[in-house]
């Protein structure tokens, strides 16, 4: 089946989609085009709007980038400290509790000006100074909560927690944290290092998930599950959940459509779920009488 037609919705869509499939993506630009999609004012300025928000989200990385000192020779826990000293001791970038509270802790362009965020946004501000400087650095995306690692992940490497300013993590604290969170014990897969796409969709995911508790906020859900359908990787579901939304904000003809798109698509495999869609579909249409 084709992909909604919503990659040519806006300019912020039309580059999200391109640097999304882009062979390397740019993780700060991603996150960036997030945060556009977020402003109505950024989207109503257009093609300037977006422009002027991204560049100013990378020059203050580029800034931020240029007060660490130059040490091409940095061991991993050298690294860590560094990028500690200066974004969580001199900056004050951290999180708190209130902070998963706040749409704008999942936008980069916000959390470089207020200081604060998720673990995964501030895991973001780590990465790109830390790239930019030169540093072996990733991303490793725990249960419920991410962390940055430096050096080599599988050979000599520190772990880092940005939500905790910058907190250097043993192997006991990262199995406490992932027990704490998840309630389950650490893997070896758990520590694998996260592309972009892949963070880019989990903090997709955090922003459904705040919108989802909120529901005068179905807008905000809308737009996270139309720019995750972006990603040349995303689960199918959320394409349920699309038509799901469209109803619900009262566009019955098109919720229904998308319900009998996906009933199809999933009919093979989940005979039982399709036949519950395609009863959801006829719902629908029978609100349009």
């Amino acid at each position: 089946m084709d992909s909604p037609d919503i990659a040519g919705a806006d300019s912020v869509r039309e580059r999200f989609a391109r640097a999304a499939r882009a062979e390397r993506p740019d993780l700060a630009l991603l996150c960036l085009l997030i945060g556009a999609e977020a402003d109505p004012a950024v989207r109503a300025e257009g093609g300037k709007g977006v422009d002027g928000l991204v560049d100013a989200a990378q020059i203050e990385l580029d800034r931020l980038t240029g007060l660490l000192p130059y040490a091409p020779s940095h061991t991993p826990a050298q690294w860590a400290h560094a990028l500690a000293e200066l974004l969580g001791g001199r900056h004050g970038f951290h999180g708190t509790p209130a902070d998963y509270r706040r749409l704008e802790s999942s936008l980069l362009n916000e959390v470089l000006r207020r200081r604060r965020g998720l673990p995964i946004l501030l895991s973001v501000v780590w990465l790109e100074v830390a790239r930019r400087a030169g540093a072996p650095v990733y991303g490793v995306a725990l249960p419920g909560h991410f962390v940055v690692g430096f050096g080599d992940p599988r050979g000599e490497h520190v772990l880092a927690d940005p939500f905790a300013g910058g907190l250097p993590l043993t192997g006991q604290d990262v199995e406490l944290l992932v027990a704490g969170t998840a309630g389950t014990p650490l893997s070896e897969a758990m520590l694998q290092p996260a592309g972009p796409v892949e963070i880019v969709l989990r903090v997709l995911n955090n922003i459904r998930a705040w919108a989802a508790a909120r529901p005068e906020h179905t807008d905000v859900q809308l737009w996270a599950v139309e720019l995750s359908l972006l990603l040349p990787h995303h689960p199918a579901r959320l394409r349920y959940e699309r038509a799901r939304l469209l109803v619900e904000r009262g566009d019955f003809t098109g919720g229904a459509r998308e319900l009998e798109e996906y009933a199809d698509m999933v009919a093979a495999m989940e005979p039982n779920a399709a036949t519950v869609v395609r009863r959801e579909a006829r719902a629908a249409r029978s609100r349009l009488n």
